[in-house]
C-alpha cells in the first residue's frame, strides 16, 4: 500500500472548508482504490487546545508545531480571518519555512499564502489567493508575482489557489500527480465537482479593486487608462500624455500597484469586456473596440487564454438575457 503523509496546519479563526474539503477529497482515494493506496491526513496547531475556526466550528488538533512531527509529503496552510494575526509569528514562520525545505511540496489555500509570504517562501514565485487579497499580497510581498485570475498556481513545489472551494481544485490536481488521472476523475465523480473548473476566478470579481488614494499621481495614470480603454496603449504613450518619463512611471506605477502599468491596462481590458458580457446586450465585435482588443477574433482569443472560457461561454453562465446569447452565437459562427 502506497501511503502519503499530509499536514494540514491550523491556527485561530482558519477557514473550515480549507481543510474539510481536501480533507474529503483524500480520504476518498482510499476507499475508491480498495485500500491500495492512502493519504494519512495530520493538524498540526499554532496553539494547544481546541482550535476555533472562524466559523466557530471546532477542531482538536492531532499535533502542535511545537511537539514531533512526522515527515510531511505534504503541507497545506489554509486560509482563515486568523491568518494575518500569525504573520508575526516567528515560530510558526520558522516552523513554516523548515517545512518548506524539507517537505515534497507546500501549498496555501485561499490567503493562507500570507503565512508563506511572511515565511519567505514566495519570493520569485508566481503565486495566487483570494481575488479580494490579490491587491494586499502583491504590495506586501513584492517580489511574488501575484496572478488574480488564476483558481490554482503551481510554481515548483508550490502550491497556492483562490479561495475557499479552490481547495477541492487543488486537491484534485495532487491527486492526480499521485495517484493518475483516472484516480483524480473518480474522485471528482464522487465529491461531484468538475476535475478542472473552466475558467478564473476573475469572472466572479472586479480584478480593478487597486485604485490608489486620489491623490497620488498613479491615481491620474489609472484613470486615464480605465476612460481610454479602446486607445492602443503603450508604456511610452501612456508617460507621453501623464508628463512622465517612462522609467519613473514605470517605477512608481509599479511601487504602488504591485504591477506593471501594461498589466494593469490588461486587466483593465478584461475587466470591462467581462462586465460587458454580464451586463449589456453588446456582441463581440463592439465590446472588443471598447475594450481595446481591436477585433472580436483578437478579443476571442486573448480572453479565453486569459481566463480559460470563451466569451460565448462566459455569457451564457452569466448573462441571463437570451437575445444577447443569440446575438453572440451569430457573431461566433
Amino acid at each position: 500500500m502506497r501511503k502519503i503523509t499530509v499536514g494540514l496546519l491550523v491556527f485561530p479563526r482558519f477557514q473550515m472548508l480549507d481543510i474539510a474539503a481536501p480533507g474529503d477529497a483524500f480520504a476518498e482515494v482510499r476507499v475508491l482504490s480498495n485500500g491500495e493506496c492512502e493519504y494519512e491526513i495530520l493538524t498540526v496547531a499554532t496553539t494547544r487546545g481546541p482550535i476555533q475556526s472562524s466559523s466557530g466550528l471546532t477542531i482538536s488538533p492531532d499535533r502542535t508545531i511545537f511537539d514531533p512531527c512526522p515527515h510531511f509529503d505534504t503541507l497545506i496552510v489554509p486560509g482563515g480571518l486568523g491568518v494575518f494575526d500569525i504573520l508575526e509569528d516567528t515560530t510558526l514562520t520558522d516552523w513554516l519555512a523548515t517545512q518548506g525545505e524539507n517537505c515534497r511540496r507546500i501549498g496555501a489555500i485561499c490567503n493562507g499564502v500570507f503565512a508563506l509570504g511572511a515565511a519567505g517562501m514566495i519570493s520569485g514565485k508566481t503565486v495566487t489567493t483570494h481575488w479580494m487579497d490579490a491587491a494586499r499580497l502583491a504590495t506586501m510581498f513584492r517580489k511574488a508575482t501575484v496572478e488574480p485570475d488564476r483558481i490554482y498556481v503551481k510554481d515548483g513545489a508550490l502550491y497556492t489557489t483562490a479561495g475557499v472551494t479552490a481547495g477541492i481544485d487543488l486537491s484534485l490536481a495532487l491527486i492526480e500527480e499521485d495517484f493518475g488521472k483516472k484516480m483524480a476523475i473518480d474522485v471528482a465523480k464522487y465529491l461531484i465537482v468538475y476535475l478542472r473548473r473552466a475558467g478564473g476566478q476573475s469572472q466572479f470579481s472586479p480584478l480593478l479593486e487597486l485604485q490608489v488614494e486620489n491623490d497620488s499621481p498613479v491615481a491620474a495614470v489609472q484613470g486615464y487608462i480605465l476612460g481610454n480603454l479602446e486607445t492602443e496603449h503603450t508604456l511610452p504613450s501612456i508617460a507621453e500624455k501623464m508628463q512622465m518619463s517612462a522609467r519613473h512611471l514605470s517605477r512608481v506605477f509599479k511601487q504602488e500597484c504591485g504591477m506593471t502599468v501594461m498589466n494593469f491596462v490588461n486587466d483593465a481590458r478584461i475587466d470591462a469586456a467581462r462586465r460587458h458580457l454580464e451586463s449589456t446586450d453588446l456582441g463581440l465585435t463592439e465590446i472588443a473596440r471598447r475594450c481595446g482588443f481591436g477585433n472580436a477574433p483578437t478579443f476571442r482569443r486573448i480572453f479565453s487564454k486569459r481566463l480559460g472560457i470563451s466569451p460565448f461561454d462566459y455569457r451564457q453562465r452569466f448573462h441571463s438575457d437570451e437575445g444577447a446569447k443569440a446575438e453572440m452565437e451569430e457573431e461566433a459562427s
